[in-house]
């Protein structure tokens, strides 16, 4: 059968009649009765029942217009896959991310998209709190872990990268001060807490939740320290001036750990769930130009380039 039947035949039942199927194909009445006569023909089926005042389908008729319509509606959607292949992407993108990750990683991968889709007009709005995404317009966000709040159920969510936030000091404070035994001992250790990226107040900052690598286990451990800020690149900087143990994004600290400026301490614990995620509000289909940006951004971050980064 041939597409052109396919739609033959539901044109018929919808119709009722041969001649307003031949009205709805813009045929005359005779090319139908021709046609359908072949097509019985070929399938050696009486598709529909015809008498001076009405026409029905028969049992075999049904089946191939329950059939008939399932199969067009799949010639529709490749169609419109294939032209919206071919279209260039255009139109606004707007995302939130978080400042560190957003100015390091993310404003490059998005450029290095733009440059690829001139048409897209991309926006980027870095902030400290993940903001209300159906509220303000956005279509999705660049985040350091999935949502956990009341909306999170009305959201969908990708993983773009693998990430570790991970514990380093400086080899000066460690000299002073020494290297910590277990988790239990960070509590006697001056640490420096980053109060960023906070989601309505929910994240306990200097409440350090642990997972050791080689058994899944966990430990949590209330830090304290003299220094915290909101200010992740500045917990950093104090971090590498000897100031204190500090708990962070691999993606941020690798050159560091690479020059050896910075050392890992309890090489074998690290924080779960700061895998880095694409989040966005529920919406029945996703324009097309977030779906690509989307599986750019897996793909950009897929090998974990900051692992690649030489030491500074």
């Amino acid at each position: 059968m041939e597409r052109s039947d396919l739609e033959l035949v539901l044109a018929i039942r919808s119709r009722g009649s041969l001649a307003g199927a031949a009205l709805a194909l813009d045929v005359v009445p005779s090319v139908v009765t021709k046609r359908l006569g072949a097509l019985e023909a070929r399938l050696g089926q009486r598709l529909f029942e015809r008498t001076t005042r009405r026409l029905s389908a028969t049992a075999e008729g049904e089946t191939v217009c329950q059939h008939a319509k399932g199969l067009l509606e799949g010639f529709a959607a490749l169609e419109n896959e294939l032209g919206e292949r071919q279209s260039e992407l255009s139109g606004p993108v707007r995302l939130a991310g978080t400042f560190g990750f957003g100015r390091r990683w993310l404003g490059p991968a998005l450029a290095s998209f733009n440059q690829r889709h001139p048409g897209l007009e991309i926006q980027l709005q870095l902030v400290e709190a993940l903001p209300d995404l159906v509220a303000e317009g956005f279509d999705g966000a660049v985040w350091l872990w999935a949502p956990q709040h009341r909306l999170a159920g009305d959201w969908v969510s990708r993983r773009i990268a693998r990430n570790q936030r991970v514990l380093a000091a400086s080899p000066d404070y460690l000299a002073r001060r020494g290297m910590p035994a277990d988790v239990a001992a960070l509590a006697a250790h001056d640490c420096l807490v980053a109060r960023e990226n906070s989601v309505g107040g929910e994240r306990e900052f200097a409440l350090w939740t642990l997972r050791q690598a080689r058994d899944g286990s966990t430990a949590r451990v209330r830090v304290r320290g003299p220094l915290s800020s909101n200010s992740g690149e500045m917990v950093r900087d104090w971090c590498l001036s000897g100031h204190g143990i500090m708990l962070r994004s691999l993606w941020d600290i690798a050159p560091q750990l690479a020059s050896g400026e910075l050392v890992r301490v309890l090489p074998q614990h690290a924080m779960p769930d700061a895998d880095i995620q694409w989040i966005a509000p529920w919406r029945p289909k996703t324009p097309r130009r977030v779906r690509l940006l989307i599986d750019f951004l897996v793909e950009s971050f897929r090998a974990e380039p900051w692992k690649a980064v030489g030491p500074t």
